[in-house]
This record gives C-alpha cells, sequence and structure tokens, in this order.
C-alpha cells in the first residue's frame, strides 16, 4: 500500500518533521504543505513576519521538490481538498459519506500530521476525518511526560524552577553526575550585569544575517500584490530578512552564535543598548519556532562548547535555560491550562491599545526606551526579552490595558510570535492577567531599573528619578500609580508588599495619580 500523504504546517519546516520512527509519518511519505491566505487576512501581521514564514515555506517546498504538493489558497480546507484531489469530510458529517472515502480500504486515515502547535489548527485538523494526528515534535518533553510532572507537583505550584531542573535531570544537560554542573541550578543572580558603561555597542562579532534570494523577491512581489488588491493589510517594515528561512541557513546561524556569541551571552543578557538591540543574544527563536532547528541539537551544542572550554558556564546555563527551561514551559503551559487562560483578567484591565501603539507609531512617543524599542519592532519584527518585558509589557500593564488585546499585539507584531509563544508570556508573565498561576509577581518597574540596565535614559527629555512635574519618567509615575491602583491586592504578596508600603511615604501621590489620569491615550 502506498504511502500516506504527510501535512506540513508552516511552523513543521525541519526535517524532524518527516523522520519516521517514534511515531512519525511513513519513511517515504509524499508530503503536502497549504500556504493559506486567510491567516493573513484575518489579522493585521507585520510585514516582516509575514515574509518571513512565506519564504520559509516556499523554501523548504523547494528543498523537498517533487515529493511536495505545495497548495496556494484562501483557506486550509479548499487547499487541502486540492491537495488531496477529494472532500474530506469533517467528522461530524462523516456518516453522510464521500464520493472518496477518506479513509484507506484497511480502515487507516488516509492523512497524517504532527500535532500543530495552536489550538484552532488542532481544533481543525481534529475534526476532520481520516486524519491521523501524531506526536507533536519540536519540544524536548511529551504531552503525556509533562501531565505526569505537573501531576505530582499538585499542590506546590507549575513553577518554572522546578521544572526546569527536572528537565536538566531528564535529558541530562549540564550535569556532574547527580547534581548540576558548577554546583548551582540557577547561574541568573551572574547574568544581571547593567551594559559596559562608555560603550555604544558590545564588543563581540555580529549577528549572522541571512542573504536573499529570488525566493524573497517572489515573497515581497506577492505581499505587495495581496496588498494593493485590498486582501491583506500589515503593520511594520520589510526591509531584508534578518531571519534563517532555511534548515541550512538556520545551522549556520546556530553555529555563529555558539562560537562567536555565547561566551558573552550571560553577563548581559539582560542589558540593553540603544545601538546595539541584538547585544549577545542568539536570535534563534524565529529558526526555532518554524520548527527549522530542534532544541535538543541547540543546547546540546552549547553544552558542547562549555565542555572544550570555549564558553563559560554562566552563559551556557542561561542559554541553556532560556530553550530547556522557559521554552518548554509556555509551550506546555499553553495547553494544561486549556482555552479559558485566553481570557482571564485578574487585574480588571480594559483600556484599549491606543493607535500609535497599534501602529508602531514610534515617533510620536518622547520617552526614549519606549520610542526606541517600538522602533525595533517597527523596523525588524523583534527585541529581545528585557525590552519585550520591561518597556513594552510594562506599559501596557501600567496603563491597564486589556491583556486579551496586548497577547495579540505581541502574536501579530513579532517574527516568533505564535499562539503557544505568547498566550503565557503576556498573559501570565507580563501582563500577571492570571492572578499569579505562573509568576509570583507582577513584573513592572520605574525608570530607576531602565536606567540602571541600558543606556536609554541619558539624553531622555524624562527623569527616571521625577514622579511628577514636566520631566515625570512615565514609567516611575506608571509603576506607583500601578501598586496605588492594586494596592489590596499587592499588600497581600509577599513578593510585592513591601513596595506597597512606599506608597505612604510618597507626599506627591496625589498630584502623580492626577497627571496618570489625564495623560490618556497621549504617548507619554
Amino acid at each position: 500500500m502506498t504511502p500516506r500523504p504527510h501535512w506540513l504546517f508552516g511552523d513543521q519546516l525541519g526535517p524532524h518533521f518527516l523522520s519516521p520512527p517514534h511515531g512519525g509519518p511513513d519513511a517515504q511519505a509524499p508530503v503536502v504543505m497549504i500556504e493559506a491566505r486567510s491567516v493573513l487576512s484575518r489579522r493585521r501581521f507585520h510585514r516582516a513576519k509575514a515574509h518571513l514564514v512565506l519564504s520559509a515555506m516556499r523554501h523548504r517546498a523547494a528543498e523537498l521538490g517533487d515529493r511536495v504538493t505545495y497548495v496556494r489558497s484562501r483557506t486550509y480546507a479548499e487547499g487541502l481538498e486540492q491537495a488531496l484531489g477529494r472532500r474530506v469530510s469533517h467528522r461530524s458529517d462523516a456518516h453522510h459519506g464521500s464520493p472518496k472515502p477518506a479513509r484507506r480500504p484497511d480502515g487507516s486515515p488516509r492523512l497524517t500530521v504532527c500535532h500543530p502547535t495552536s489550538r484552532r489548527a488542532l481544533d481543525f485538523v481534529g475534526a476532520l476525518d481520516g486524519v491521523e494526528i501524531l506526536p507533536a515534535r519540536g519540544f524536548l518533553v511529551p504531552h503525556d511526560e509533562f501531565a505526569a510532572w505537573a501531576d505530582r507537583g499538585t499542590g506546590r505550584g507549575l513553577r518554572l524552577e522546578g521544572f526546569y531542573r527536572w528537565v536538566r535531570e531528564r535529558h541530562d544537560l549540564l550535569m556532574d553526575g547527580d547534581g548540576p554542573t558548577g554546583g548551582r541550578w540557577n547561574l541568573d543572580q551572574d547574568n544581571r550585569e547593567p551594559p559596559p558603561r562608555g560603550h555604544d555597542t558590545l564588543d563581540v562579532r555580529a549577528p549572522w544575517r541571512p542573504r536573499e534570494d529570488s525566493i524573497d523577491e517572489e515573497v515581497r512581489h506577492d505581499l505587495d500584490r495581496w496588498e494593493r488588491d485590498g486582501e491583506v493589510s500589515f503593520v511594520g517594515r520589510d526591509g531584508p530578512r534578518l531571519f534563517p528561512a532555511t534548515r541550512h541557513e538556520a545551522l549556520s546561524a546556530l553555529r555563529h552564535f555558539v562560537t562567536h556569541r555565547l561566551p558573552d551571552f550571560g553577563r548581559y543578557e539582560d542589558a540593553m543598548l540603544t545601538a546595539d538591540p541584538v547585544m549577545s543574544h542568539s536570535l534563534l527563536s524565529a529558526p526555532l519556532n518554524l520548527g527549522l532547528l530542534d532544541p535538543a541539537e541547540c543546547v546540546e551544542r552549547a553544552e558542547q562548547a562549555y565542555r572544550a572550554g570555549d564558553a563559560p558556564l554562566n552563559s551556557v546555563e542561561g542559554f541553556v535555560r532560556q530553550i530547556a527551561g522557559w521554552r518548554e514551559y509556555v509551550w506546555h503551559l499553553y495547553w494544561h491550562f486549556g482555552e479559558d487562560y485566553r481570557h482571564r483578567n485578574a487585574l480588571r484591565h480594559t483600556a484599549p491599545l491606543p493607535d500609535w501603539f497599534l501602529g508602531l507609531d514610534a515617533d510620536v512617543v518622547t520617552a526614549r526606551c519606549l520610542s526606541t524599542v517600538l522602533a525595533q519592532v517597527r523596523d525588524t519584527g523583534w527585541t529581545h526579552h528585557i525590552p519585550r518585558l520591561m518597556v513594552l509589557g510594562s506599559r501596557a500593564l501600567q496603563d491597564g490595558w486589556d491583556p486579551a488585546a496586548v497577547t495579540d499585539w505581541f502574536h501579530r507584531c513579532f517574527v516568533d510570535g505564535y499562539d503557544w509563544v505568547m498566550l503565557p508570556n503576556v498573559v501570565g508573565m507580563s501582563q500577571y492577567a492570571d492572578g499569579g498561576l505562573m509568576t509570583s509577581k507582577p513584573y513592572t518597574s520605574g525608570g530607576a531599573y531602565i536606567h540602571r540596565m541600558s543606556d536609554l535614559c541619558g539624553p531622555c527629555a524624562y527623569r527616571p528619578t521625577d514622579r511628577t512635574g514636566d520631566h515625570a519618567c512615565p514609567y516611575t509615575a506608571g509603576y506607583w500609580a500601578f501598586l496605588h491602583r492594586h494596592r489590596a491586592r499587592l499588600a497581600a504578596n509577599h513578593r510585592t508588599a513591601q513596595a506597597v508600603k512606599g506608597l505612604d511615604r510618597l507626599k506627591d501621590l496625589p498630584e502623580l495619580l492626577d497627571a496618570a489620569a489625564r495623560r490618556g491615550d497621549t504617548p507619554p
């Protein structure tokens, strides 16, 4: 019997999604790929993100050659029907029959697909008759193993640190015998240095960047045409592609990072420099989330660099924690918490996102930190985790923006943003909308933190120490206004109680709150 076709989604592009062992597709399975324009027309994505995804899909199709049936269609349903030459019925109407049965003569499904990365996609394929959903790939921990770990942790919470140690032990990552290499599980305290003063950039090799080709030219032409025809609308700019779109490019980026940038990654992991938005970061989140890299190969290469004496332990541990810890943790919480998690709003924040933020209009923003970071998103669709959390997310939290709208914005505007990525990161980590299911406190601060960890405050029109007046820092004022607005809840939290007590020492609190109330949608 001929092998069943295997459907590849646009974030399942690496070879590990086609390898047959352990519940994979048939060894020589023909491949189906569907480029559905409806995905881009439903919401206003960043133009660079749309370019990257389409470029990666078309590059993968070119690599697969005659093995793939690549369909460009309006919707997934139409594309699937065109690819298979028949209608695939939904389970609810399967009993009515079909001219061409959805199942093979032996009763097995006619099509396989690896577990999709979003609930919407999973619901779609799960409702189709004749489609077998294979286990998820592209992650270190299977769903059933996480479920078993979570059951054991009932009552103690599902905190990252416990999960991270469990993954390290289970996969023998940075372990010496039964204990962590170097004697400590977490070297985060060594990775919080401010940027070197007097330097505009870090003294490290520039990140690896791709070279565009004819496929990128074709993608850009199509996006231009779709915009002209009114089929889609984008935000942001689509300059030269900055992130890998092929397996070969992704491996080149990984090798370059481990060899040239990993040694300096750790100490400045949380720092920001105006002229150096990438610092020592890997820029591997986009190819990882497209499925071009497998997380195991990333952390194993990093550990090999440490064992060979080519990178310090604090840098390697920080990188391993991001991938084997945080990335895995976020992936599994997305599924563990369920669909209702999307609607969590413990702080009852309902303010709409202002137009200047939705449109990435960095030029109307006075606060230098926010203007700089918003411009980075506008121009590249990327910033590293500290600007995301402590500049963009903190602004949204302090101003009380609707967390669902903030989640959608991050999903649309970042090249590495997917539903599974942004839902826990924004609802749980950034906006504290889950009330502490994921983190033990809200992550926000005054201007002093940004001043200490960056060079962004020096030329700014605002002063990080000023709460009121013409030079009041919107982050400093916003921090105290946020504490006041949620005083009762935060006073009962041992991690924020001391900060709340500080409100009683602020003689200018009424003036501060009045200014915050009058600001409205005005850019800070």
